[in-house]
């Protein structure tokens, strides 16, 4: 993309009035994506204990270390293809443009997410253009990754929505999209649509795969820790465990496209409900984990955007005086 390059790294200069007030108005965006993120988790507290009080600890833990293993390999897949627009930022950088900018999808809105996400990016010398490009390409690529992954829930899905066997059409249509010529093409016809430059070079496969690759591993590691919680009250066995992967795929999908609401919230569960149900789970103990996955998904959330923005700070070259 003409992906306006990035800053020159010149010497410090002196802060001008403009600047500083863009500097307080993002940190009042970032207090206020956090506040908005503790609410939810304050308003199923209570609840989350309830649930967890019947599943052993370590299950706890390990269903909260695979969320934040998918959130990190999703983070590199978002890396992979903004090193891809231009200079290559490194990971810890882009985790925190990328991590702590998602925390405005507890906003009602998803937009603020890659608002922030942009403001991060240009606060770090990037320009929004390259951002939002990439969060673009890599939210279409996961929705056809999660699509592909969710034919793992297929029969339970169908079996209570006979209406999603729209699926079939959407993933054969996804998987053409994905071909580097069509995906670049679609990408540069949206920037054009907003009035953006187009991309300056074509997409390859090998930052498609890379991008695709990350987001099927991340659906599966979010499947692991819902099928974790799950094994606590049963031993759903192989079956289980794939329709655990299927269901967070549909899920997040699903929640992604409900973009009104905060973090898809509501349209989340009722997916992950009706898969688990499937799985022998009474409805009663699927709502009560999917509730407590919620609430898990905002500590990772809090946890990994925290843990990168410190890092990005550590990581950030000192500028001689």
């Amino acid at each position: 993309m003409t992906t306006v390059e990035d800053l020159p790294a010149a010497g410090k200069q002196p802060k001008s009035t403009r600047a500083k007030i863009l500097d307080v108005v993002r940190w009042v965006a970032i207090l206020l994506v956090i506040g908005f993120a503790a609410k939810q988790l304050a308003s199923n507290w209570g609840e989350f204990w309830h649930t967890l009080r019947d599943v052993a600890w370590e299950s706890s833990l390990l269903s909260l270390v695979a969320l934040v293993a998918a959130i990190l390999v999703s983070t590199w897949g978002w890396q992979a293809m903004v090193d891809d627009l231009g200079k290559p930022i490194g990971y810890a950088r882009g985790a925190q443009i990328c991590l702590v900018g998602s925390l405005g999808k507890y906003v009602p809105g998803s937009v603020w997410a890659y608002l922030l996400q942009m403001e991060l990016g240009r606060k770090a010398g990037l320009a929004r253009a390259r951002i939002f490009t990439g969060s673009l390409i890599q939210l279409g690529v996961g929705v056809v990754s999660a699509l592909v992954v969710s034919l793992l829930a297929a029969p339970a899905v169908f079996s209570n929505s006979p209406r999603a066997l729209w699926l079939f059409v959407l993933i054969p249509l996804g998987l053409a999209m994905l071909h580097p010529k069509i995906l670049t093409w679609g990408t540069s016809l949206v920037l054009r649509i907003l009035r953006r430059p187009p991309l300056a070079h074509p997409l390859g496969w090998a930052v498609v795969g890379k991008v695709f690759g990350a987001s099927t591993a991340a659906w599966c590691l979010q499947g692991v820790h819902l099928w974790l919680l799950a094994n606590s009250v049963g031993t759903p066995g192989w079956s289980g465990f794939v329709l655990c992967v299927g269901a967070m795929a549909v899920a997040m999908t699903v929640g992604t496209f409900a973009f009104i609401l905060p973090s898809g919230v509501g349209v989340r569960e009722v997916a992950q409900v009706a898969v688990l149900t499937a799985s022998g789970l009474t409805v009663g103990q699927a709502t009560a984990f999917a509730v407590a996955s919620r609430v898990m998904f905002t500590v990772a959330d809090l946890l990994t955007a925290g843990f990168a923005a410190v890092a990005a700070r550590s990581a950030r070259p000192s500028v001689p005086a």
